[in-house]
């Protein structure tokens, strides 16, 4: 796949945060009613999380338990679709499988993020029954997961780094001497780099990695981005997509800006 590119085009990539759940309620999140909804805003690009249950049904779920989000109660790993589906998230949404979301929105692009080791083969075989190759993006916090559902696939996808690729970058980055050589070495592979702002006292992006990554033909994607002013910055900063719950308000700040559509 050519890598994509969009600090070299003129729109910045926005990405729904487990799909649009209005305002600032979050009480939808990872329903089909809230990737419809960033649908219906013109959102190209949803972002989720995946887990098998028991007899290998991929969901589009965040959590581990159904505790949190659903009327539901178990770890999804440990249950059979057959359970997992009567659960209702905010008690009345029930949990897609993630085919629901590649066949019900065909013009979506989907950011999954493996959740567990459990969803890599059936995230595989899912992306291959859908043909969705050219819809998705793979990452983890695991580049072990990662890796394996990159391997498994037939055609190459888009891919964000783990949390260790990640910092190696971060850290080939800041070198004072051959950091742009190791940067692009770690950069096979992947097509954009998604990371915080910060964690906790430490400040992930600075001026000098964003060089560095749009120097090895990489994106920065910043997560996750709710309020205006904080829009505004990273974007002036250079930024190349904005992953966010508030849908709403990154389309009106990229409307006003030029940069929606």
């Amino acid at each position: 796949m050519t890598k994509a590119t969009s600090h070299l085009a003129s729109r910045p990539v926005a990405l729904a945060h487990r799909g649009f759940s209005g305002g600032t309620s979050h009480a939808l999140e990872n329903s089909m009613a809230a990737f419809r909804a960033a649908a219906e805003l013109g959102y190209r690009w949803v972002e989720t999380d995946v887990h098998a249950t028991v007899d290998g049904v991929l969901v589009a779920f965040h959590d581990t338990t159904l505790d949190r989000t659903s009327d539901g109660a178990g770890t999804i790993a440990h249950l059979p679709w057959e359970v997992v589906a009567r659960a209702r998230i905010a008690g009345h949404e029930p949990i897609p499988r993630l085919e629901e979301l590649l066949t019900q929105l065909p013009q979506v692009c989907v950011n999954i993020d493996v959740k567990s080791a459990g969803a890599v083969t059936p995230l595989i075989e899912c992306i291959e029954r859908c043909g969705a190759h050219d819809r998705v993006r793979i990452a983890s916090f695991s580049d072990a997961r990662r890796r394996a559902v990159l391997a498994g696939l037939t055609r190459p996808v888009r891919s964000s780094p783990g949390q260790s690729r990640t910092i190696a970058l971060w850290l080939a980055a800041h070198l004072p001497v051959l950091g742009s050589p190791l940067v692009a070495r770690l950069a096979h592979g992947i097509d954009a780099v998604q990371i915080p702002e910060r964690q906790g006292r430490l400040r992930v992006l600075t001026p000098r990695l964003l060089r560095a990554l749009h120097g090895a033909g990489l994106d920065v994607h910043v997560w996750t981005v709710n309020e205006r002013a904080d829009m505004e910055r990273l974007l002036d900063l250079g930024v190349d997509g904005l992953i966010t719950d508030r849908a709403d308000v990154l389309k009106d700040v990229l409307v006003e800006r030029g940069g929606w559509g």
